[in-house]
């Protein structure tokens, strides 16, 4: 009995460990319930990251990583990032302008550490850390984000939108901002819809004939990478409406 226990115990730990990184990647991508439990139906079979294997955790993991999750620890005196609410919400919105080229930072550079988004705050705020904003100051930088991605072609509007529909309407936008961008660069033909960029360009094709938010996720990043690769200065400019 004391040997069965003794043999269990790694498989705990490593359990443990691996939903502890479930968790924290939900958290550090800013994914909201509904999100998180569609990523782990469509990885894993199931909504709880409590009734997976240790293999269908590790596929999961691996899945946020694909998508930006870091899971770094803390360096001894390393100063806390901002996590409240509106900072997640924010470091969100600074990696999908990365996408867009909207800022110059690269995306893993802008997953990995919020050194633009905190010059950013700081200059928007007069605030010396981000991790000291309060909420109204929060806001303020959300919306000076907003504005900064619609200069970018990057709609922010949320009119006619039930709430619940808002977060799939942005990712969808996103990327029809990034195809513009790619289209002006000479990079991608202006006939051609999202699906045939996606394919042509990064060899992506979703599953199902609707694409999920997941999928728009997916297809941000690849074509913002290719966009950053190929684009030249001009992907950096705004976009002249």
């Amino acid at each position: 009995m004391a040997s069965t226990a003794a043999a269990s115990a790694p498989t705990d730990k490593t359990r443990n460990i691996l939903l502890a990184k479930v968790h924290l990647a939900k958290k550090q991508l800013g994914l909201d319930d509904g999100t998180y439990e569609g990523v782990l139906i469509q990885v894993a079979g199931t909504d709880s990251a409590k009734h997976c294997t240790i293999p269908e955790l590790r596929k999961v993991v691996a899945h946020f990583e694909d998508r930006g999750f870091v899971s770094i620890a803390k360096k001894p005196g390393q100063r806390p990032r901002a996590d409240h609410a509106l900072a997640r919400k924010a470091r969100v919105m600074w990696i999908s302008l990365s996408h867009l080229c909207a800022v110059r930072e690269e995306p893993d550079a802008a997953i990995r550490a919020d050194k633009g988004l905190e010059t950013f705050a700081k200059r928007q705020l007069k605030c010396t850390r981000f991790q000291w904003a309060d909420r109204n100051q929060g806001e303020k930088l959300v919306e000076a984000l907003k504005k900064w991605a619609e200069r970018h072609g990057w709609d922010q509007s949320a009119k006619g939108l039930a709430k619940v529909h808002y977060v799939h309407a942005l990712k969808v936008r996103l990327c029809d901002a990034i195809l513009v961008k790619l289209v002006r660069a000479g990079i991608a033909k202006d006939h051609w819809t999202l699906r045939e960029a996606a394919f042509r360009l990064t060899g992506i094709v979703p599953e199902g004939e609707l694409f999920t938010t997941q999928d728009y996720e997916r297809i941000a990043a690849a074509l913002g990478r290719k966009l950053r690769d190929h684009g030249g200065q001009g992907a950096f400019n705004e976009v002249v409406k």
